[in-house]
C-alpha cells in the first residue's frame, strides 16, 4: 500500500474481531516501531504485547476502574481486539544517555524532572504511531487509548512491569468488526486516540456530533511566524524553489545514509 494510501485510511477502531491477528503482521509492527526516532539513540521505550486471553483479562481486570454498571460500548467493542499492545517509556534512560560525554553538553538537567518536554514520552508515542500505520498496512484496524492514572500501579503489577516505567498508552490491534446500532460507520470513529478509558465518561460514549471537525490545514500552518497564513499549502500549482527537485530522495543523493546502521558514528549526528 502506498504511503499516502496509508496515512489516508488510518482511523481509531473501537470495535474490534475476536479473530486473532496474524503473527507476521505483529512482527512487522513490532519491528517497524522500533524503527521510530529516538532523542540521543536513547531508545528508552518499552512494550508489551498481549496476545494471550489470560493475559488481556489480566490487563482490563487491572485497568478498568471498578464499576456496578455492565461495561459501556466503547469497552465491549474495545475489549474484543486481540492484540493489545501497552507502550512504556523509561525516562532514566534518557537523564543516563545525556550524561554521556558526546550528550552532557546538551542535556537539560541531572534529573527527568529538568527536561522541559518528557522526550521519552514523544519517542514512545511515535513507535506507537508506526504500530498503528503498520497495522493499516496489514489490513488491521488500531486504537491509541490511555490507561486512567489511578490504574497506573494495578497495571504495571498485573503485567510485572517496573515502578519507574510509565505507561504512555495502549495500542489496540486486530480487525475492525461492525459497530453496534448507532455506532456510526464500520468499527471507526474520530480520528483522535481516546482518553483514559472510565466507563460512563462521554469521551468515549459521546455521540459524533460533539465532536469538532478536523481543523482546516491553513489553521495548523503557521508561514514564518505564529498567526501568519500559509495558503500556498493549499496550491497545488506553487512554484517550489529553484533548486529543489521535485522528488528528492536523500538516500540518493547522500549514500552515506543509505548503508548506516541507526547510532552508527559517521562523523555527523548519530541520533536516530
Amino acid at each position: 500500500m502506498e504511503f499516502d494510501e496509508v496515512v489516508r485510511r488510518r482511523r481509531m477502531v473501537r470495535s474490534f474481531h475476536a479473530a486473532p491477528v496474524p503473527i507476521a503482521a505483529l512482527r512487522r509492527a513490532l519491528r517497524r516501531a522500533v524503527r521510530a526516532p529516538s532523542a540521543g539513540f536513547a531508545q528508552g521505550w518499552d512494550v508489551v504485547v498481549l496476545t494471550a486471553d489470560a493475559d488481556r483479562e489480566a490487563f482490563w481486570a487491572a485497568a478498568t476502574p471498578p464499576s456496578d454498571s455492565a461495561p459501556d460500548r466503547w469497552l465491549r467493542g474495545v475489549r474484543r481486539a486481540p492484540c493489545l499492545v501497552l507502550v512504556c517509556s523509561d525516562p532514566q534512560a534518557y537523564v543516563e544517555r545525556y550524561a554521556r560525554p558526546d550528550k552532557v553538553a546538551r542535556r537539560p538537567g541531572p534529573q527527568a524532572q529538568d527536561w522541559p518536554i518528557p522526550y521519552w514520552d514523544v519517542d514512545a508515542g511515535m513507535g506507537a504511531l508506526l504500530l498503528l500505520l503498520s497495522g493499516v498496512d496489514d489490513g488491521l484496524g488500531g486504537l491509541f487509548f490511555g490507561v486512567p492514572g489511578p490504574r497506573h500501579d494495578a497495571v504495571r503489577a498485573a503485567l510485572g512491569v517496573p515502578a519507574d516505567r510509565r505507561l504512555v498508552g495502549v495500542v489496540a490491534l486486530g480487525y475492525p468488526a461492525e459497530p453496534e446500532k448507532g455506532e456510526g460507520s464500520p468499527g471507526a470513529s474520530s480520528e483522535a486516540g481516546d482518553g483514559p478509558l472510565t466507563p460512563g465518561d462521554s469521551a468515549a460514549t459521546a455521540p459524533r456530533r460533539h465532536r469538532p471537525p478536523r481543523r482546516p490545514i491553513t489553521d495548523v500552518v503557521h508561514d514564518g511566524r505564529f498567526g501568519t497564513g500559509a495558503s500556498w499549502v493549499l496550491d497545488r500549482s506553487a512554484q517550489q524553489p529553484a533548486d529543489t527537485p521535485d522528488t528528492l530522495s536523500l538516500f540518493e543523493t547522500e549514500p552515506w545514509l543509505r548503508d548506516r546502521e541507526p547510532g552508527d558514528p559517521t562523523g555527523r549526528d548519530a541520533d536516530s
